[in-house]
């Protein structure tokens, strides 16, 4: 069989159980084109997709803007390393930092190399600036998170399958509740060596879980009183996805405008992935200000692929597609009604307890235990009607389709 030939579905999932390694459980389709709120399989049905790869392709897929500046970047210039200057970086850099509001951004590829950064940024800062004693600053996280899955972000992580036999993990972090001030509180009136809080304003992984009104601002003031970091882990959040440019943004007026309104967080750290470059590209970034960034100095942290010419130039169109199109908005103002229709369904059945999110992140909660296969047979049904999802933590299944969606 040649490299290029058009394979069977049976024939794609068999050579991957063959020669990869076994590392993800997917839902039995096979996809071979994507376009829009669409992607078709290798047999040529067509389905809604409603994962956009974990919020990666909140621009939908193949967005001509993306693939053509993607494209012509490619055929310009592709990597030069952070040995040479090249001529985008800057351009993305500027457009980036305004864009978002902070001074400084530092370019790396993925979501956990992003979180691995802001804790490298953070642990540094408590020692330069804050005055903590050296190895002795700690992080504080929140039970159930999902950041990553280095050795250093398990460490930190309560999920089981993540952990076991992955060990000796990092030291340096305190797990707290989630949604839970005076734990929070607790902490860090108790231990003058906290550095950081890093939270994700919603939990996506652990199954959509919304943090109660005003947590975030009460946890970021908590944060400022302390003069401890407030890190956002927006990977999946951000980029309009919970219906504002930032879920930090809470309840502020910008909506997929820039931030004219006032946010009701405004991050020390704030950590950006995944649909930073419309699903087209790998792309992340940390974005601080100069009195925390400073501490970033030569030979202190990069990448080789981190801040090459084709990401900059992916990313700077990603985020105008978001601007133009209004894509917070319309994730806003979709989210409102998937929600409200599915409570109208809740209403009639036992099959599901309730549905929750913001924006066009949601999730439902099957009426089953967490080690039945309910929700992964409805995710199969699902399938075979034309849409696709997928469960998390066994009776959760989350349902985030691109924001170029309509009604």
């Amino acid at each position: 069989m040649a490299v290029l030939d058009q394979l069977t579905s049976p024939e794609a999932m068999d050579l991957e159980n063959k020669y990869g390694a076994h590392n993800y459980h997917p839902l039995p389709v096979v996809l071979c084109k994507g376009e829009g709120v669409y992607v078709w399989d290798v047999e040529g049905k067509k389905y809604y997709d409603f994962l956009s790869a974990y919020s990666a392709v909140n621009q939908g897929h193949c967005h001509p803007k993306i693939v053509g500046a993607m494209v012509n970047q490619a055929q310009t210039l592709t990597l030069t390393s952070r040995a040479f200057y090249n001529d985008i970086l800057g351009k993305y850099e500027k457009f980036a930092t305004e864009f978002f509001g902070f001074d400084k951004l530092l370019p790396m590829n993925t979501g956990a190399e992003a979180v691995e950064t802001a804790l490298k940024i953070c642990r540094k800062w408590a020692y330069e600036v804050k005055g903590i004693d050296e190895n002795e600053a700690e992080i504080i996280v929140c039970n159930n998170n999902f950041h990553g899955r280095t050795t250093t972000i398990i460490s930190f992580s309560n999920d089981s399958v993540a952990r076991k036999n992955f060990g000796p993990f990092t030291k340096g972090f305190i797990k707290i509740e989630y949604d839970n001030i005076a734990a929070l509180e607790d902490v860090l009136k108790n231990n003058p060596n906290v550095a950081g809080f890093m939270v994700e304003p919603i939990q996506g992984e652990a199954g959509v879980f919304v943090p109660s009104e005003g947590y975030l601002a009460k946890a970021n003031a908590l944060c400022k009183q302390y003069n401890v970091l407030f890190i956002a882990d927006e990977v999946q959040t951000g980029i309009a996805r919970t219906g504002r440019l930032l879920a930090t943004c809470g309840n502020c007026s910008c909506v997929d405008k820039n931030c004219s309104g006032t946010p009701e967080v405004k991050p020390d750290v704030l950590i950006l992935g995944k649909a930073l470059s419309g699903g087209a590209y790998p792309v992340s970034a940390v974005l601080a200000n100069d009195s925390i960034m400073k501490v970033i100095q030569p030979g202190n942290h990069g990448s080789t692929f981190g801040g090459n010419p084709i990401a900059a130039a992916v990313a700077i169109a990603a985020l105008e597609v978001v601007k133009e199109e209004g894509l917070a908005e319309n994730a806003y103002k979709l989210g409102e009604l998937f929600r409200s229709e599915l409570n109208k369904y809740i209403e009639t059945t036992d099959l599901v307890n309730l549905v929750r999110g913001k924006g066009l992140l949601n999730a439902i909660l099957i009426n089953d235990d967490e080690d039945s296969d309910t929700a992964w047979n409805i995710c199969l049904r699902l399938r075979d009607n034309g849409l696709l999802a997928k469960p998390t933590h066994g009776n959760i299944i989350r349902f985030a389709p691109p924001l170029v969606m309509n009604e």
